[in-house]
């Protein structure tokens, strides 16, 4: 079991190494959004109680790894695509270690990123303390894990690298802008507080704003148990979508219509 998932790791992390474009290029967001917006808003805005930068790091960090792991599962898609994924299908592994595997690979792309982004923090006029560097790398590794869970959980569902990235933006782009990432969640309409409670990205953002500014909206422990619940289920409905096989008419792609 522990061997497979490995090998799959090091497969995923192997392409991910060739491909390093894509790292470069998933730091542009953030960055605007830190750098651009922050500046903008901050201008004018004490939004979060000091510097707006200060507060929206941990938002941009949220955003860098919730792209970046999710889209790291596209490669479950593309080899569905080209035929290789049932190569991988009828190894003699468990289906649910490929499902592990695939989400602890996208955790380990998104860490990375998230890594790298993470030096900016002093620019962004939030320089962290030992005690506070440790809590936000912790909260990070929590964040990429939970959304790998939801990469995989999607991607295993579709055939078509093109129709993923359109869905996946659909559902990613509101479950951030609900997170809190860009403005105070205690600030917020009613609506978008209890919407809120139902997003994972919320409580990873809250997580690490926590570790930055020393002040959570959710309990912590609500936040981990919260996002631990979220990589179980998901992590549970991939394994469930593999053991399946490649049959065409029990893939969720084909039932909703997904395939391009």
């Amino acid at each position: 079991m522990m061997r497979a998932i490995f090998a799959i790791v090091v497969l995923d992390l192997k392409r991910f190494w060739i491909d390093r474009a894509r790292l470069v290029a998933g730091l542009i967001q953030p960055l605007l959004y830190l750098f651009v917006l922050g500046a903008g808003i901050g201008a004018s805005s004490r939004m979060g109680g000091g510097d707006y930068r200060r507060f929206i790091f941990p938002g941009t960090m949220g955003l860098s790894l919730l792209f970046s792991a999710t889209f790291a599962a596209i490669t479950i898609v593309f080899d569905r695509q080209i035929g290789f994924f049932k190569a991988v299908l009828v190894a003699p592994v468990p289906r649910s270690a490929i499902a592990l595997g695939k989400i602890v690979a996208g955790a380990l792309q998104s860490f990375a990123q998230g890594l790298i982004l993470l030096p900016f923090a002093p620019l962004a006029g939030a320089p962290l303390s030992p005690l506070q560097g440790l809590e936000m790398v912790g909260a990070m590794a929590l964040a990429s894990l939970t959304f790998s869970s939801i990469g995989v959980g999607f991607a295993c569902r579709f055939s078509s690298t093109t129709v993923f990235p359109i869905v996946s933006n659909a559902v990613l782009l509101p479950m951030f802008f609900l997170s809190g990432g860009l403005y105070p969640l205690a600030n917020a309409p009613r609506w978008m507080q209890v919407a809120a409670h139902f997003d994972p990205v919320a409580y990873a953002v809250d997580l690490m704003r926590g570790a930055v500014l020393g002040r959570f909206y959710f309990p912590v422990a609500l936040s981990l148990g919260a996002l631990a619940l979220t990589i179980f289920l998901l992590a549970w409905a991939a394994v469930r979508v593999f053991n399946r096989g490649e049959d065409d008419s029990s893939l969720g792609a084909t039932n909703f219509n997904w395939r391009r």
